[in-house]
């Protein structure tokens, strides 16, 4: 399972090319599907990320919800139709498509941002303050994050 770590910042020429950090197209390396996979966030500014395996097995959860319900429509229609593959050409950049830029006000810079099974990307002064407001409620509100071991969550 790709696990993406880390927080990079890379140009984006006038084209929407940018550049995906080496690391996180390590993390998709060897998937059926050469690039990432991406979607305005329904939470944030911001762009989500993910291999095509973390797709699929979101298709396969999607299976848990009634096919003609509110949630799955809901859930499907916000996930699912606003995503594109998006394919690293020879330099390991993926073009990002106009309507993702603007949702994340990305222009001149992006600074991609792991979060362990999907990454986000962000425009860098934005990243800045959702990281000290991101940081400011974890403090407030104590969270800690359980360890799992050997399938069972430690205390």
């Amino acid at each position: 399972m790709a696990v993406f770590l880390g927080t990079f910042e890379n140009k984006v020429d006038r084209k929407g090319r940018v550049s995906v950090p080496a690391a996180f197209r390590n993390a998709v390396a060897g998937q059926s599907f050469h690039g990432i996979v991406a979607f305005p966030s329904y939470r944030a500014p911001a762009l989500e990320g993910c291999g095509i395996a973390l797709m699929e097995e979101l298709g396969e959860t999607m299976d848990e919800y009634d096919l003609f319900s509110d949630d799955h429509d809901d859930l499907a229609t916000t996930v699912f139709a606003d995503s594109q593959q998006l394919p690293f050409d020879a330099e390991g950049r993926i073009m990002l498509p106009a309507e993702f830029m603007e949702h994340a006000g990305i222009s001149e810079r992006a600074a991609f941002v792991g979060k362990g099974k999907m990454f986000q990307i962000w425009e860098p002064n934005t990243l800045k303050s959702h990281k000290n407001t991101a940081r400011q409620r974890a403090r407030e509100r104590g969270l800690t994050m359980p360890l799992k071991r050997g399938g069972k969550q430690e205390a």
